[in-house]
């Protein structure tokens, strides 16, 4: 039997921290959204319509992102406390290439790094695998 490969991502609408669950220590990857608060500002003085369009591509690219590292593993918990986790699983469900993967969301509020760490050893030191 090979052993499942397992990561937590805690993430927003403007960062995902990936952390893979190998045991101790928990290292974090971090990835941004490109679309910033400052764009997002710049982009409402021109207008309404392009700052939805611009963040709606911006935040198309960073789920892409973290769907293509999701690929690899084949337990994945997505918690945070936005849409953004529940926004990203849609975009993955309806894709064949997820199907064999455990994808579980969770509700989590701001946390720590180290908040974050234990969310994701308390789970998945909690599931039957």
């Amino acid at each position: 039997m090979t052993k499942k490969t397992k990561i937590g991502i805690w993430m927003d609408h403007s960062v995902a921290n990936l952390m893979e669950y190998t045991g101790n220590p928990i290292v974090t990857k971090t990835i941004e959204c490109n679309f910033t608060h400052q764009d997002k500002e710049e982009t409402l003085k021109r207008s309404e319509s392009t700052m939805h369009n611009k963040e709606q591509g911006e935040l198309s690219d960073y789920y892409k992102e973290i769907a293509e590292i999701i690929k690899k593993y084949d337990e994945v918990l997505i918690f945070g406390p936005t849409e953004a986790k529940n926004e990203l699983y849609n975009t993955l469900k309806g894709d064949h290439q997820y199907s064999d993967i455990k994808i579980e969301i969770r509700a989590a509020a701001k946390m720590t790094d180290n908040q974050q760490h234990a969310f994701v050893r308390e789970y998945f030191e909690g599931q039957k695998s």
